[in-house]
């Protein structure tokens, strides 16, 4: 007789994760951002990588495989072969072609047909700054298919404003805008950056039940001259990790998320300093491992303020 999955039979009281992102040998992005936040949350996470790259796109140069729609659905029948498809929730990030996009979508089905209470983080990743990188096809999937079975959804200001048809210039826009989602499925929306007069806001909401106007917040983020990468996957995992733990509190989930995140972010710019290198010249890799404390245990400074 085999021995028991343990992560089954025995599941953690937080959950068991399936995160299909991105994967980079050296450096933190992707699911090497997500998955240890995770695991030291206390969820078992299980990761899937849409790309294994050497190092992420912003070096000069780059090399690895990229996974394809079928070879994912490979992986999750021989999942499913073996009595392993039960999870919590199902996260993902960057996703880089329509065909891969719309298997995803058949790993949603297959893992609520399992677990039809499974809650499904979405981080639309498609650009930011007014710029796509993600082919233009994809932004009608991810508003289409993508919204309507999403649980909670991660955008940043732009990709917001691509998946709702708004342009958020104003406070009042971007709460709009996560009306908008809301209407079209996710019950949580957090909006996760958006630049305003020289400000940086998050912006989250929580339509508790359907029909009813949903609880909003903000919270305003202090803005680091520097520029790093891997932190809108180490937010949204943080997100999910909070907001599992507190299910009716995404505030107090979006603070804790948000003082983990700046707490790292601090961290990664004073030692680059201490290197004696210029945090300004270049994007910086974040400095995860060495900020575990401030993930497990982060000291809330920055407080959620909620709207009327």
């Amino acid at each position: 007789m085999s021995p028991p999955i343990l992560s089954l039979a025995l599941p953690s009281a937080t959950g068991r994760v399936l995160s299909i992102q991105s994967h980079t040998v050296q450096g933190y992005v992707g699911n090497k951002s997500a998955v240890f936040p995770l695991q030291l949350l206390g969820y078992d996470v299980d990761p899937i990588n849409s790309v294994h790259f050497s190092n992420h796109t912003g070096y000069p140069t780059f090399k690895g495989q990229v996974l394809n729609g079928e070879q994912l659905w490979d992986l999750i029948e021989g999942l499913e072969e073996n009595e392993l498809l039960y999870y919590t929730h199902l996260l993902t990030g960057y996703i880089g072609s329509v065909s891969f996009l719309n298997t995803v979508l058949k790993v949603v089905d297959k893992l609520r047909s399992a677990n039809p209470k499974l809650i499904y983080v979405c981080d639309p990743v498609m650009g930011d700054e007014g710029k796509l990188y993600v082919p233009q096809e994809l932004v009608s999937v991810y508003r289409e298919k993508v919204v309507p079975v999403a649980s909670m959804l991660t955008p940043n200001q732009f990709e917001a404003e691509q998946l709702t048809g708004l342009r958020i210039q104003s406070e009042r826009d971007g709460r709009e805008a996560c009306n908008i989602l809301h209407a079209a499925g996710p019950a949580r929306v957090v909006i996760t950056s958006i630049n305003m007069k020289g400000k940086l806001l998050l912006i989250g909401s929580h339509q508790k039940n359907e029909g009813q106007a949903p609880e909003q917040f903000k919270i305003v983020i202090p803005m680091i001259p520097a520029y790093f990468t891997g932190t809108g996957d180490l937010t949204t995992a943080l997100l999910l990790g909070w907001s599992n733990k507190y299910p009716e509190h995404l505030d107090l989930a979006a603070e804790l998320a948000v003082s983990s995140l700046q707490a790292v972010l601090h961290r990664t710019m004073n030692d680059y300093i201490s290197a004696g290198h210029d945090p300004k010249s270049s994007s910086l890799e974040i400095r995860l491992i060495q900020s575990q404390d401030e993930i497990r245990n982060p000291q809330v400074k920055l407080k959620a303020e909620k709207y009327d």
